[in-house]
């Protein structure tokens, strides 16, 4: 190789490197988590005018009707495979939307932006546990740091911080997280879907869970309740079907198979700190420095995990 080929083959070397730390699929979770960051206004003020079950239950109808065009590659020889796959993770989505959901209304929001973005810090235990992958060092440290930061971001000061039956829910919602995650990972190579079409799959299961909790949990002579025709609820709806589910979703299955679980959810730990400036600017509340410092963790610790690790150089033979 002559002076000139190795002039040319440094440059590509180190852009390989940076690829390998941040590319399409970090970039895509750092936009889910902006896009989430903004939901829970919108799902709260939703929430008020629907009971929660039949909310979801409305949520994820409208998400499997929008995605019906991309149902075209599960009708093939492995469909069963697929729709068991879907089936399994829209379970698991169902069941973290429940307990978040719950769990929120009985607890305060700062409470459960803590104890949701427990998941960062969970979920290099649930990886190492599922998949038998020991994260590196460094992911370990920067978890510790995303829940640390969490906890300030939430409260203005540490007696803030309580614990009741819905931050018990909070934490069951984190920890199903971590597992979806994972499990979406670990049955990437048992199917053949695109993105797209599992989130269709998942987005079916879910509303027909939902909606069948709700019948089996309302009392015997208990009315369907018909969605209220303001303008504000249809909106709010259209950003989280759009937005918040099909893009967010869809994102989240695309970049889970093509990058580590903790990378993943010490991405999506950035959420509370978008949730925090778009409550700021948008709704203005006040954040004290304590919370804006919490903050400035996750966003290092999301920074750092993505950092490509320095690598040894070969010595000479």
């Amino acid at each position: 190789m002559d002076s000139k080929q190795l002039r040319g083959a440094a440059p590509v070397g180190r852009g390989a490197k940076w690829a390998a730390g941040i590319g399409s699929a970090e970039i895509m979770l750092l936009l889910v988590a902006a896009v989430w960051g903004g939901s829970y206004a919108v799902a709260k003020q939703a929430t008020q005018q629907l009971p929660v079950l039949e909310f979801i239950a409305l949520r994820f109808g409208l998400t499997f009707v929008v995605l019906l065009p991309a149902l075209g590659p599960l009708f093939n020889a492995q469909w069963r495979q697929g729709l068991a796959v879907g089936g399994l993770l829209g379970a698991n989505l169902l069941a973290i939307f429940v307990c978040e959901t719950f769990g929120v209304s009985l607890t305060t929001a700062s409470n459960a932006a803590f104890l949701i973005s427990l998941c960062v810090a969970i979920t290099p235990f649930v990886e190492w546990w599922l998949l038998g992958q020991r994260p590196a060092r460094r992911v370990f440290w920067a978890a510790g740091l995303s829940a640390l930061g969490a906890a300030m971001l939430s409260a203005t000061s540490p007696a803030d911080i309580s614990v009741g039956w819905g931050d018990g829910l909070i934490v069951v919602a984190a920890f199903l997280r971590a597992v979806m995650v994972c499990m979406t990972r670990r049955l990437a190579g048992r199917h053949a879907m695109p993105a797209l079409t599992l989130t269709a799959v998942q987005a079916g299961v879910m509303a027909l869970g939902a909606m069948a909790i709700s019948l089996v949990a309302s009392p015997p002579n208990g009315a369907w309740h018909m969605p209220p025709a303001t303008a504000s609820f249809w909106w709010g709806m259209a950003y989280l079907v759009l937005l918040c589910t099909v893009f967010a979703f869809f994102a989240q299955n695309h970049a889970a198979s093509r990058s580590s679980p903790s990378r993943v959810s010490l991405l999506m730990g950035s959420e509370p700190v978008f949730g925090a400036l778009i409550a700021a600017c948008g709704f203005g509340e006040r954040i004290g420095a304590w919370g804006w410092a919490g903050g400035l963790l996750i966003v290092v610790a999301a920074w750092w995990v993505t950092m490509p690790q320095p690598v040894a150089p070969r010595p000479h033979s």
